[in-house]
């Protein structure tokens, strides 16, 4: 099994990881514009070789796991180099304008669109390790658009590394994800500006962050080049979330100054339901 992986990083390099545990005689192949990458990732055992686009017709499977605007303009050169019988899939935080980019081309069928709802703040290379999609959920969208055969290559890889299949419409994928990941993103940024700003005043401020700002701040070690196409294409939708994020804002400053303590108080308490819909979510996986 050939085995290409296009952003040899966290995503493309964790599933790399799992699919040669699983099959030993899989061959990893990198293709990636930074060179130190690829001969870190040698280095670290992420990929066998490092390969060029005009290897991609021996391929098996191709994974494209660069940021969101490069993919939209590497998945057709891929799909013009591959062989019948191979599978492309991406794994892109944006699905719309994606799937669009290759809607019409003519080995669409070799194509699946996922999103594998995984990762951590880090990249590069040493950020892939094994098992970071077991019980999690990958996004499929299109799926009707693949050729069932290659539906089935690909699914068995996916359940084999441990993802849950959802399948979804590109649309309502950008839509959801909007609220529960593109908007977490920005809250991060946001609040790491705000601290950051306040610290050039107040050098303690940094010695009093507890466990809470660390973990409200994490996303926001995230690389900015993989984030900032992922809010571009993504723009419609993240607007909106950020219209009812802000809105929400203004409403709890508006009580704050109001010394509405009691209202606060409800409010804080209706959101507490979040605990039952994260543990439900936990239950599930």
């Amino acid at each position: 099994m050939n085995i290409y992986v296009i952003g040899v990083g966290l995503i493309g390099g964790s599933i790399a990881l799992d699919a040669k545990g699983l099959n030993s005689d899989a061959k990893i192949f990198g293709i990636d514009s930074n060179e130190k990458h690829l001969q870190e990732a040698i280095a670290l055992g992420v990929i066998d070789e490092a390969a060029t686009f005009d290897d991609l017709s021996k391929a098996d499977f191709v994974i494209v796991s660069v940021p969101v605007d490069t993919a939209i303009v590497v998945l057709p050169t891929v799909l013009d180099l591959i062989s019948d019988s191979a599978i492309v899939f991406d794994v892109g935080s944006t699905k719309t304008p994606i799937c669009e980019a290759v809607s019409d081309h003519p080995r669409r069928r070799n194509f699946i669109a996922t999103h594998p709802i995984a990762g951590t703040e880090f990249s590069g290379p040493s950020a892939a390790i094994r098992g970071l999609f077991q019980g999690k959920t990958n996004i499929i969208c299109e799926v009707e658009k693949t050729t069932f055969k290659l539906q089935e290559k690909a699914l068995l890889l996916f359940s084999a590394i441990g993802m849950r299949i959802r399948y979804m419409d590109p649309k309502s994928h950008d839509k959801h994800i909007a609220y529960v990941s593109h908007l977490s993103h920005i809250s991060s940024f946001m609040l790491g500006k705000t601290v950051i700003n306040k610290e050039k005043d107040e050098q303690d401020i940094f010695d009093m962050a507890g466990s809470g700002f660390e973990s409200t701040v994490r996303l926001a070690k995230s690389s900015p080049a993989m984030w900032t196409p992922i809010f571009k294409q993504n723009k419609k939708q993240v607007v909106k979330t950020l219209e009812e994020y802000i809105s929400n804002l203004s409403k709890f400053k508006d009580l704050l100054e109001n010394d509405d303590f009691e209202a606060i108080y409800h409010e804080m308490e209706s959101v507490n339901r979040i605990k039952e819909i994260l543990n439900g979510m936990n239950v599930k996986k």
